[in-house]
C-alpha cells in the first residue's frame, strides 16, 4: 500500500486535548484567495502568535490549500477545512467541509438554489455561516434570508480598514440582536453570533475571533460548540470574559437555558483586559444596564432581573469612547430565560 504523502496528512491533529474554552478564527485567507498575501505556513505562525487554538481555512471558492494544512497543524493548533462561498448576492462560510470539496458559488438570491447548497454542507457535518452581512462592497451585502444558516458573522475584521470595529459590524450586530427575541419567542431557538478576522494580510488574524466551549479541540466538537452558541467574541487574546446567570440552585453559562422558575435571576459578568471598559447587558428591551470597569480593566458586574422581564440576556464590553458606544472589545451569545 503506498505511503500517505506529507501534504495529505490529516488536518485533525489537535483532538484529544482536554475540553474547555478554545480561541479560533474561522474566516482566514491565504495567497490562494484574491487579495491574500500570506502562505498557509505564515498563517499558522501568526495564528499561534495571536494565541489561537484553531483556525478555519476559507479560501474564495477553492480548496487549493486543503492538502497543505497537515504540515502546519499540531497538538496546539487545529485547522478546520472550509470555504468562503462568494455568490453574486452575499458571501457565506462553509465550515467543516470534506477534503477537496468546493461548494458552488455561481448563483444569486433570485436563482433560489442556496437551500440546496446549505443542505449539502450540513449533510456532511458542516456549518453554514452568514459572512459580513453588511459589507460595503459589490456582492458583500447579504441578500438571502438568514433562515437555513447556523450562525451569523456579526464581527468581521479590519482587512479592508484600519479599524477593528466598523460601522458594518455595528449594523450586523443590531440586526442580529433584534432577531433574538423574535426567534426565541417563535421557535425557542436562535442563531448564534460569530466573530472572525477575514484575514488577508499580516497582523490581521485573530482580530476578531470566537472563543468556543468544546469537549475537545476537534472539528466536530468546535463546530458543535459554535452551533449551540456556547461562545463569545474577543478582539484579541488579551481579553477574557465570563458570563453566567443564577437563579436559586441553577447556574447557566453562555448558550445555555435557565429553566422556568419564579426566583430572581442574577446575571454576572467577569472581564479582564479592557482598561476603563464599559459593560452593558442587553435583552429584548435593548440595553438595560451599564457599568464601567476600573482603569486596570479587571472587574465583575452583576445585574438582577427575572424570566418574566427578560427572555434572554447577552453582554457587550466596549472600550471607552465618544458617542453611544465605543469600540467593541468583546460580546457574548445570549443566555435564554425560559
Amino acid at each position: 500500500m503506498p505511503s500517505t504523502p506529507r501534504d495529505r496528512v490529516p488536518v485533525e491533529r489537535a483532538a484529544g486535548r482536554e475540553g474547555g474554552w478554545y480561541r479560533g478564527d474561522c474566516h482566514v485567507h491565504s495567497v490562494c484567495s484574491h487579495g491574500g498575501e500570506l502562505t498557509p505556513e505564515r498563517l499558522a505562525v501568526e495564528a499561534r502568535s495571536a494565541g489561537l487554538d484553531f483556525l478555519a481555512a476559507t479560501e474564495h471558492n477553492n480548496a487549493d490549500t486543503h492538502g497543505t494544512w497537515g504540515r502546519y497543524a499540531g497538538d496546539d493548533l487545529l485547522v478546520i477545512l472550509g470555504q468562503e462561498v462568494t455568490t453574486r448576492t452575499g458571501h457565506w462560510l462553509a465550515l467543516g467541509v470534506r477534503y477537496g470539496r468546493v461548494v458552488d458559488w455561481r448563483y444569486g438570491v433570485r436563482d433560489e438554489v442556496i437551500d440546496r447548497h446549505l443542505a449539502e454542507v450540513r449533510r456532511g457535518g458542516g456549518l453554514c455561516v452568514v459572512a459580513h452581512p453588511h459589507a460595503p462592497y459589490d456582492s458583500g451585502t447579504f441578500l438571502y434570508p438568514y433562515e437555513g444558516f447556523d450562525a451569523v458573522e456579526v464581527w468581521n475584521g479590519p482587512w479592508s480598514s484600519d479599524l477593528p470595529w466598523q460601522a458594518d459590524n455595528e449594523a450586523a450586530l443590531a440586526e442580529w440582536g433584534r432577531s433574538l427575541g423574535t426567534d426565541i419567542r417563535r421557535t425557542g431557538g436562535w442563531r448564534p453570533a460569530m466573530g472572525n478576522s477575514d484575514a488577508h494580510l499580516s497582523g490581521q488574524i485573530g482580530v476578531a475571533h470566537t472563543v468556543v466551549q468544546a469537549g475537545e479541540l476537534s472539528t466536530d466538537a468546535v463546530l458543535a460548540g459554535i452551533r449551540a452558541g456556547r461562545s463569545w467574541i474577543a478582539e484579541s487574546a488579551d481579553v477574557e470574559l465570563s458570563f453566567e446567570v443564577y437563579a436559586g440552585a441553577q447556574r447557566v453559562g453562555i448558550g445555555g437555558q435557565l429553566e422556568r422558575c419564579g426566583e430572581p435571576v442574577v446575571a454576572r459578568v467577569g472581564v479582564r483586559g479592557v482598561p476603563s471598559g464599559v459593560v452593558s447587558f442587553h435583552t429584548g428591551a435593548g440595553e438595560v444596564h451599564v457599568a464601567s470597569l476600573s482603569a486596570a480593566g479587571v472587574g465583575a458586574v452583576e445585574w438582577r432581573t427575572s424570566a418574566r422581564e427578560s427572555a434572554f440576556i447577552r453582554v457587550e464590553v466596549r472600550h471607552p469612547g465618544p458617542g453611544p458606544g465605543g469600540r467593541m472589545a468583546a460580546l457574548s451569545n445570549p443566555i435564554v430565560l425560559l
